[in-house]
């Protein structure tokens, strides 16, 4: 008769528990001689008997490992960040519990990415979603307010503890570097916020604490970790703020322009001397006259760099710099080729003033 044995799971060093040890009827070798029943005694079940013991084992191991996956997959935050920068720092407040996901990836523009299905769904369960707003994530706006209702979302431009600088083109008349309306944004309201806060050192550590209250409120359990791991994420972000100070005193006053105006923030914190921008609005080719201005400003101001970003085609800026002195080196305010994670924002920012350095010393 087959006998009911345990035998241990490859994936447990424990038996006689529910995931250690899986029921299986194996024949095992029975006496030659029949036995010989006595008054009183009680028969073994039959074998069909066991085999729906054993059945009935693994039903219930199933029904333990399934509710102990939903309970964990219940305590696993939900968060979804749209760019590397921001989703760098999210992730060092998230530090040992839940890894965020990254919407905009690599080279991909924040102004016209797609959304893909795995996104969509990460949205439609997400419990925090930050962005920095509609200017620059313009992809997010209607999935934001479709698909991510029952999440609570940080949009960064709206956040009056941050320092907020005026979005540049964003009304006729108001192109920087001499371009009178040239590249105005379309769409872009008046009073409009430049979406590009992270560059400013100061409105990431504010950024931080604005994260970790935030997921305090969604994963209240994990609060005191948030906030720790925000504590000293800002002391980092301090200690890099004097670092880039220190780095970049050199070259602050000398001139410089850039393709994009992008770096307002970077500029603005560590006082750095920019003249002129190639094209308010990137989407749009500067026209002649803007050209010809921007040529005469080179001359004028003696611009030592001209910056261009990893996206744009540096052709134009190259014509327009010929014959001037001026160099041509690129910056990349959202890490376009940085591994998302804790590290990236510290990796971005060193960058960025190794580049500046580097192009406005001449090296």
């Amino acid at each position: 008769m087959a006998r009911l044995r345990s035998r241990r799971s490859p994936r447990s060093g424990r038996s006689g528990r529910c995931f250690g040890v899986v029921p299986v009827a194996r024949p095992v070798a029975e006496p030659v001689a029949a036995p010989v029943a006595r008054p009183g005694a009680t028969s073994e079940p039959p074998a069909p008997g066991r085999r729906f013991l054993a059945a009935l084992v693994l039903v219930l191991c199933a029904a333990v490992m399934l509710a102990r996956a939903q309970a964990a997959a219940a305590e696993t935050p939900h968060v979804v960040v749209s760019v590397a920068p921001l989703h760098s720092l999210v992730s060092g407040v998230m530090a040992g519990l839940g890894v965020p996901k990254l919407l905009v990836r690599g080279a991909a523009s924040p102004h016209d990415t797609s959304l893909r299905p795995s996104d969509a769904r990460a949205l439609t369960r997400a419990q925090v979603v930050i962005w920095a707003g509609p200017v620059l994530e313009t992809f997010l706006v209607k999935a934001v307010a479709v698909l991510a209702r029952n999440a609570r979302v940080v949009t960064l431009t709206e956040e009056a503890s941050l320092r907020r600088l005026p979005l540049p083109g964003s009304a006729p008349g108001t192109g920087a570097g001499g371009g009178a309306g040239d590249g105005a944004r379309p769409g872009a309201l008046p009073g409009a916020v430049d979406p590009h806060l992270w560059l400013d050192p100061a409105n990431a550590r504010r950024m931080v604490a604005i994260f970790a209250a935030t997921l305090a409120e969604a994963y209240p359990d994990h609060a005191v970790a948030y906030r720790a791991n925000a504590a000293r994420l800002a002391e980092r972000l301090a200690a890099l703020d004097a670092e880039l100070r220190d780095r970049l005193a050199p070259v602050r006053q000398v001139p410089h322009m850039v393709f994009h105006d992008a770096f307002a923030y970077f500029e603005a914190h560590f006082g750095l001397n920019q003249v002129g921008v190639v094209a308010v609005n990137p989407g749009i080719r500067p026209g002649a006259r803007h050209l010809s201005a921007l040529r005469r400003r080179i001359r004028e101001a003696g611009v030592a760099c001209v910056f261009v970003e990893p996206q744009f085609n540096p052709a134009l800026v190259e014509a327009m710099t010929g014959g001037s002195g001026a160099r041509v080196a690129t910056l990349d305010p959202l890490g376009a080729g940085l591994a998302p994670g804790p590290e990236a924002y510290f990796v971005l920012m060193r960058a960025l003033a190794e580049a500046l350095v580097d192009c406005l010393k001449g090296g």
